[in-house]
């Protein structure tokens, strides 16, 4: 039921109005009354109505200043101002408040029950959208993690369509003008059992998520990795104007706290490496091998090491170890393709997930007219990239894969003999008769009446 306040300083006025509401619209309202405006005020703190009828002329708190400021605690509140004909002129200021209706006394009973049937259709409205909008949203949210590891991923393999990483990068509201790897390297735990090894690393993994985002919070961007051969990579994101010592100082202050938030948190000594700030893609990839060397670079635990400490230049002014280490890209290049190989294994679990909402979705509605742009937005995603995902995971394009679906129906449909072959052009989806029958036999090479005649 929803909540109606009637505020008059008029017992009769009031009456009146619930006794049509309860004739005329029965089972919808459960109605309040407010004899002036600093009643309706409370009653509307206290009762949330979804909307009040406001007599404009009360002793005390006139209507205006009752619906301003329930109109300031309460916005989503249908508010409907109710004058004489002498006062409308007040309705011009109720316009401001977002008043939008009004009566005028002596109302009919035909006008009242006409409002609030469309008000109450108003708020049905209101209510389905704002639903669809909170489903929309935790969608969104779900696949968030999806565009991060996908992201990434980016900067730790080999260059990809600079278009997918921009995508990805507009989802995840980041910069990746400049930016600077931090990567963790942990301990195997082989003091944990094999069964509880992967509960183990989940916490660790999602301790070090959790304090990374909540240590950085929205001052700098960042992404941060799955966890694959005992390493985290952390990337910070920035924009080109942004200073890159600031940024550098972040990293350094990220992983100093990270390592002793783990000793305490999880009483695990970790080796930090802090990559050089670097601009664009190739840059950031460039970080993150440095910052791979640097994380390596002790053999004992617990430290925290920065790339740029550790490069220097030599007597001779030749590169130094650790720059033609990382620039030569071997050393721990096995340790790279593997946590490449690792995180595409994950991104491609999590893309199947998606990808099975997306074929879920298409036979539900194989009997209708039904789109590429239907589906993308099914699953939150662009339909340029969801093209894209959908053909290297199955093989087949969007149209193609819908095609091969309906004939394969049409050839079930047609075996059972139950249905005309009309009837089958529309239980697949097809609204035109001649144009099935073209695209069936271009699938199977015979028309549909060659192909029931064949059984």
């Amino acid at each position: 039921m929803y909540r109606l306040l009637i505020a008059d300083d008029e017992a009769l006025e009031r009456e009146g109005i619930e006794w049509i509401v309860n004739r005329m619209m029965p089972n919808t309202f459960e109605v309040m009354h407010a004899e002036n405006g600093r009643v309706a005020i409370q009653k509307a703190d206290e009762h949330r109505p979804h909307i009040i009828l406001m007599d404009i002329r009360m002793p005390g708190i006139q209507g205006l200043e009752a619906l301003r400021e329930i109109k300031g605690g309460h916005p989503q509140t249908k508010m409907v101002l109710v004058t004489a004909y002498e006062q409308f002129e007040y309705a011009k200021e109720a316009l401001s408040l977002g008043v939008k209706e009004y009566l005028v006394k002596p109302a009919k009973r035909d006008q009242i029950v006409e409002l609030l049937q469309r008000l109450v259709a108003e708020i049905e409205t209101e209510g389905r959208k704002r639903e669809e909008e909170l489903a929309m949203r935790d969608k969104f949210f779900q696949l968030l993690p999806l565009a991060e590891t996908e992201m990434a991923l980016v900067f730790m393999s080999d260059p990809v369509n600079e278009t997918d990483a921009d995508y990805l990068a507009d989802i995840l509201e980041l910069s990746i003008e400049q930016g600077c790897a931090v990567v963790l390297a942990l301990p195997e735990l082989g003091h944990v059992p094999d069964k509880e090894l992967g509960a183990a690393k989940k916490k660790i993994y999602e301790t070090v998520k959790t304090f990374t985002k909540g240590h950085l919070k929205s001052r700098i961007g960042c992404v941060v990795s799955s966890m694959v051969h005992w390493h985290i990579a952390i990337f910070l994101l920035g924009e080109a104007q942004q200073k890159a010592e600031a940024l550098g100082n972040e990293a350094a202050s990220l992983g100093a706290k990270l390592v002793e938030h783990l000793r305490q948190a999880r009483e695990i000594d970790v080796n930090i490496g802090i990559g050089s700030v670097r601009k664009e893609i190739e840059g950031i990839r460039t970080s993150y091998f440095e910052a791979v060397f640097a994380a390596t670079y002790d053999k004992r635990w617990g430290h925290l090491r920065s790339f740029d400490e550790l490069k220097g230049l030599s007597a001779e002014g030749q590169r130094s170890p650790a720059e033609s280490r990382v620039a030569d890209n071997t050393a721990d290049r096995t340790y790279v393709e593997l946590a490449i190989r690792r995180i595409r294994e994950e991104r491609e679990q999590q893309t199947w997930t998606v990808l099975d909402r997306a074929v879920t979705y298409i036979e539900e509605k194989l009997q209708e007219d039904i789109s590429l742009e239907d589906v993308a937005e099914h699953v939150h995603l662009n339909p340029h990239y969801f093209s894209k995902v959908f053909k290297q995971q199955t093989g087949e394009t969007f149209i193609d894969y819908v095609t091969r679906l309906r004939i394969e129906r049409a050839k079930e449909l047609i075996g059972e003999g139950q249905l005309s072959l009309k009837e089958v052009c529309y239980l697949v989806g097809y609204r035109d008769p001649n144009y099935f029958s073209r695209v069936f036999k271009k699938v199977t090479g015979v028309t549909p009446s060659e192909y029931r005649t064949g059984l």
